[in-house]
Order: C-alpha cells, then structure tokens, then sequence
C-alpha cells in the first residue's frame, strides 16, 4: 500500500524495490504462528473469509487453502499493483478488490472472519478497522487481528546501528513510545466492542544470520525512507551509512535478533 493510496490511514511504508520481497519473507516468518491461530478460530470448510489490507497476498493463500471451494476468499487491498501482483502469485479462488480497509463499502453481514494484520499499528484508527470488521461480519463470526508491539525488536550481540534503525522504525508509527501501544489496546477494545470470548496471544519470532528473514529491519526502514528524510529524523547518507553498518552485523555468525511482538486478538461478534 502507497500513503497515498489509503485514504483512510497515514500508512508510512512505501512500495518500493524489494518491498514485496520484505513481506513475501514476514509472512513466511508469521505463517506458523498465523497458522496456529486459524486452527484455534476452527477456520474450515464452507468459511466466507475476508482479508483485510491484504498488500500482495496476506495470508489469502492460508485461508484458500482451509475453506475453499465451499467457501471463499476475499482480498482487500488500496494498491492497485499489489492486487496484480497477489492476482498472479495467489491462488486463482481468491478474488481480489482494490479498496478502503477502512471503508470497505461491502455488505453488511458478508463473511465468517475477517482478518487485519499489521495495518491498526502502522496506519492506525484501530476503532475504526474494528468497527468496520465488526459489520461485515455474520453474527457469531469472528474477527482476528494481528498487531505490532515493538520493544522486542532487538539484536544480539547488541550493536548501535540496530538500535538506531530500531528506534527510526518504531517512530515512523502511532503511539510507539506510549506505554499503551495500539496493539496491546486491542484485547479491550473487542471486548469493549461487543465481541465475546475474546482471545489474547503474544508471539515472537526468533531470526539467526542467514536466515531468510535477515534482512527484515534494514529492509523495513528502507521502506520508511521517504518520511524519515522528509520529517527530518534522518539525511540520505547518514540512513544509508547505517543500513551498511546494520547489514554487516546481521551477516556475522553469531548475530540473533528477536522480532517486534506479533499480538494476536480475536473473538466472535454477537449473535443477532
């Protein structure tokens, strides 16, 4: 998604090279814990599934693969070229619309589950994506949510060029410093609007040098770059300079570093 493509969201990261390689390698990184929490929800045969800001793909490919062709897929996104391209890598059951995630303008009622990851912590509004979700689902469907926490985004051995991009990333989103992030709000806020039974569950991925992941930090800000520069948190080659620094420490055997905390909320809107 492009800033200025969603209309409803201050979404900072850029479409730019290499992005759709960056989430093609989180999703895989998430896929297991995504995964897990699909079989908790009991996503089956027969579900009309909704996802939500879906970008090149999501997890439409997990979903196909539990509810289809009983049921079906849906995947909403607001740029145009990332539907291209999820159209063309996806599978062919899922159908997808260039849209406001915010806004989606489809019917009320529609679906069993709709799922939003990482767009109520980068763009915000959570309220707003929750009450959204909230009419598009059947009465006992369910909505599940996976938001970013980021203290946990850290390396080991310690380096400052990690820090320093760790920090430019958490600042690019709302509330990053606050001591009630978006993602940790969001247990309350279903429960808060109406949703019952309502499932809390923190993950955390684990990344090692040479893993296909190695890159996520350098490659996420690379992604901000336009705002930071033009906010003035950062010069060009001052960001560049420590993208090299960062890279160089993360190639080195030794390096581990733990991901942002993944929050994952869900529950079941009311039975009518």
């Amino acid at each position: 998604m492009t800033n200025a493509a969603l209309p409803s969201g201050a979404y900072p990261i850029e479409r730019r090279a290499g992005e759709v390689d960056r989430l093609r390698h989180q999703s895989d990184a998430w896929a297991p814990d995504t995964g897990a929490m699909l079989d908790a929800i009991g996503v089956g045969p027969g579900w009309h599934c909704l996802d939500l800001a879906c970008g090149p793909g999501g997890i439409t490919d997990m979903l196909a693969g539990r509810v289809v062709p009983s049921g079906s897929v849906t995947g909403l996104d607001a740029d145009a070229e990332f539907l291209d391209i999820a159209r063309c890598w996806g599978p062919a059951e899922v159908r997808y619309i260039q849209g406001d995630a915010y806004a989606t303008g489809l019917p009320d009622g529609s679906f069993d589950l709709v799922h939003i990851r990482f767009l109520a912590s980068t763009a915000g509004q959570p309220g707003r994506l929750i009450a959204e979700a909230r009419r598009l689902l059947k009465p006992g469907g369910t909505l599940a949510m996976q938001e970013a926490d980021f203290p946990t985004l850290r390396c080991y051995p310690p380096h400052p060029a990690w820090a320093q991009l760790a920090e430019l990333f958490a600042s690019a989103f709302p509330g990053h410093d606050s001591d009630d992030p978006v993602a940790q709000q969001l247990y309350r806020m279903l429960r808060q609007a109406g949703f019952q039974d309502v499932q809390y569950r923190p993950r955390l991925v684990g990344t090692r040098a040479g893993d296909a992941w190695q890159d996520y930090l350098p490659a996420t800000v690379e992604s901000l770059r336009s705002g930071l520069v033009a906010q003035g948190r950062i010069t060009d080659a001052a960001l560049d300079d420590l993208l090299a620094q960062c890279r160089a420490h993360l190639a080195l055997p030794d390096t581990t570093f733990t991901s942002i905390t993944c929050v994952q909320v869900w529950g079941q809107r009311v039975m009518a």
